[in-house]
């Protein structure tokens, strides 16, 4: 049998490279790309999206912001310069949601822990009162690394139109509801170019959700590292 083949041994050779060669490239075409989205106000459900900015269809940008975290430094853009980061609102009395989202990202501080391209922002929602004191023992009590998460309070104006307008976070209403209490489960992130790459359900850390636009912890991590090697 095999002397039979002999004298077609080189085009079995042949033959075998190229099959290897059209399998692996048929299963490349057919193997989508990984790619997150830029998302910008027309992308997302007009209730999240305030009047003033529904009409931004690209180039959507976080705006610049000056908060103190919880070791009484100033916290800006700056500090997030050049920075792949995630973004979140919460308040350090908050009984329900805010347990959760904190534990969540703790897990997503300690999956990064290596990793200097990620940094962490938590907005507190009760700036009145989370002051830098409070927030800095409730760092302590959650195991928050300040080296790379900073929780801020400031103005109460200030973040509201943060989390309304720049992360498109939370619904909005009537205009006279725009100051009105932020409570959200969503965790934002936020690419170098200060652009919004996905929203994650901050209180699920795995299971799926019911929402194609909004993924688990576990999906934020995924989608954290293919931008580390991204961009």
């Amino acid at each position: 049998m095999l002397n039979f083949l002999a004298p077609y041994k080189k085009f079995l050779i042949i033959f075998s490279i190229l099959s290897i060669i059209i399998y692996f490239g048929i299963y490349t075409l057919l193997s989508p790309e990984k790619m997150l989205p830029i998302y910008s106000p027309r992308d997302i459900n007009p209730e999240l999206v305030d009047s003033t900015v529904q009409h931004i269809g690209n180039d959507h940008k976080i705006a610049d912001f000056a908060f103190t975290n919880q070791n009484g430094k100033v916290i800006t853009q700056k500090d997030y310069e050049n920075t792949i980061y995630v973004a979140d609102f919460f308040f350090t009395t908050c009984p329900t949601i805010c347990p959760k989202m904190t534990d969540n990202m703790v897990w997503l501080q300690d999956q990064l822990k290596n990793n200097p391209k990620v940094k962490l922002l938590s907005f507190s929602v009760t700036p009145d009162i989370d002051t830098p004191e409070v927030l800095k023992k409730y760092a302590l009590e959650k195991g928050v690394d300040d080296s790379r998460w900073n929780l801020v309070t400031g103005d109460k104006k200030d973040i509201y139109y943060l989390a309304r307008k720049s992360y498109l976070a939370v619904k909005t209403g009537k205009p006279e509801e725009m100051y009105d209490m932020v409570h959200t489960e969503n965790f934002i992130l936020v690419d170098k170019n200060k652009r919004i790459r996905g929203f994650y359900d901050g209180t699920n850390l795995d299971k799926p959700s019911d929402d194609p636009k909004t993924k688990n912890m576990k999906q934020l991590l995924e989608d954290i590292l293919w931008l580390c090697e991204n961009q």
